[in-house]
């Protein structure tokens, strides 16, 4: 039997990631709604523009009357809601679109369902999910030590992640008031195929091709953990699948780097795979430049939840991952220039003015 899941920033690029991976198999239809702003884009979802088994919807999550009209035409058994704004850097310069687009929008996301999941028989009831996928910021900073946990305390310090954070609360919320079988996934620093050039592994390939400076903020020694984006993506069909309703899981890929090794990294497989026309490192293009305001020190999470409980490890080290993410830039670089086609000319956001 096909399951019909509504994938909310399916043209993102996770949401993007997400689709093909569904796609590979036979058993889902999806229902990708995108409202495209700059980070979604079509181009990620050419090679499945034709299957039958994906019908993209261009929409905003906060148009409940659009997303009321989604439940009753396509009748899906999930949702996986993955549409946000995501940038720090740009929730810096602009919250407002943050704070409608992350709370706003999931509200009206979860009144949708929930009006939808109401008039559904039992046993359909039983069986529907909805899958909030957020972030590992919603906690804060950590120092040298320690990994969030499922149970750490919220403490975001931007207005992306407390946008976030407030999102989470609203799903929580409406588990333990509504009986909506939601659950929460919070995850560690994507990396991959189709990311958006304003993050900071693309945007320093991209830089480096083009002879520009990699800009790194403070000294470099803030700290990520990876995640290699296909292996979150199996986690979170994990979670669809064998999740507990009103549980949270978080997904790291338990690979801590500092900005300035990440990139130091990129710099050695362009090295590699690459060469500079003039035989130079890529490193001598790095400059370090004035931090940005409350950029958290240290993010890393303690994955052993999902693993224990329901199975699921990634399966790239960062090594790897971050080769293919390579490769595959070197061999899209058409996909590269038509994104960049819009507002984001990789220049640095996130500076108060």
């Amino acid at each position: 039997m096909t399951t019909t899941i509504l994938i909310t920033g399916g043209a993102g690029f996770i949401g993007s990631n997400l689709v093909h991976h569904c796609l590979e198999g036979e058993e889902f239809k999806l229902i990708n709604l995108d409202k495209l702003t700059y980070a979604g884009n079509l181009e990620s979802l050419l090679s499945v523009q034709d299957n039958l088994r994906h019908v993209f919807v261009k929409g905003d999550i906060c148009d409940w009357g659009l997303l009321k009209d989604l439940f009753q035409k396509y009748q899906p058994q999930a949702v996986m809601h993955l549409a946000a704004e995501s940038h720090v850097d740009r929730s810096i310069d602009g919250p407002g679109e943050f704070i409608q687009t992350n709370m706003v929008g999931t509200f009206q996301l979860l009144e949708a369902a929930r009006g939808y999941w109401s008039t559904l028989a039992e046993e359909k009831k039983q069986s529907f999910r909805l899958l909030h996928i957020s972030t590992d910021e919603v906690y804060g900073s950590l120092g040298n030590e320690g990994y969030f946990t499922e149970e750490s305390r919220y403490q975001p310090s931007s207005p992306y992640s407390a946008s976030k954070a407030s999102s989470d609360h609203i799903v929580r919320a409406y588990y333990h008031t509504y009986g909506l079988p939601t659950m929460i996934t919070n995850c560690s620093n994507n990396y991959g195929p189709r990311q958006f050039p304003e993050k900071l592994i693309p945007l320093m390939i991209l830089n480096a091709l083009e002879g520009k400076n990699l800009p790194i903020y403070g000294d470099g020694q803030n700290i990520r953990d990876w995640l290699y984006v296909e292996d979150h993506c199996r986690a979170l069909l994990t979670v669809l699948a064998h999740g507990k309703p009103g549980e949270t899981y978080n997904i790291g890929g338990n690979h801590e780097k500092s900005n300035l090794e990440v990139v130091q990294t990129v710099c050695k497989l362009l090295d590699e795979l690459n060469p500079r026309p003039d035989g130079k490192p890529y490193r001598e293009q790095i400059v370090f430049v004035k931090d940005r305001p409350g950029h958290d020190f240290r993010y890393a999470i303690d994955a052993s939840k999902i693993q224990q409980q329901l199975g699921w490890q990634p399966a790239e080290n960062f090594e790897s991952g971050l080769r293919r993410t390579v490769e595959w830039y070197l061999n899209n670089r058409e996909w590269c220039a038509h994104v960049q086609d819009g507002s984001y000319k990789r220049e640095r956001l996130g500076v108060l003015k």
